[in-house]
């Protein structure tokens, strides 16, 4: 089973979307929340190269954000990536 991190927004609807098609496939995922958080916020970006929310790594790979999730997801890796 992979390990899935993801840095969200409380409000952020790409969050929001993200999320649920996580647990729509039953993955459990570490979730850090930026909100009035500058260091994490700085933290992520320094890992992900973008300040945006959400950013998602599995299995230490950073995927991106919300639509890059959807993009696995119709491309038909996702699956594949999770179960790694």
């Amino acid at each position: 089973m992979s390990s899935t991190l993801i840095y969200t927004s409380a409000w952020c609807p790409y969050c929001i979307r993200a999320k649920a098609l996580l647990d729509k496939k039953g993955v459990a995922y570490e979730e850090i929340s930026v909100d009035g958080k500058p260091g994490v916020r700085a933290e992520m970006a320094s890992k992900a190269g973008r300040t945006s929310v959400p950013q998602i790594w599995i299995d230490g790979t950073h995927i991106g954000g919300c639509d890059d999730l959807y993009a696995l997801e119709r491309a038909g890796k996702l699956d594949t990536l999770l179960s790694a």
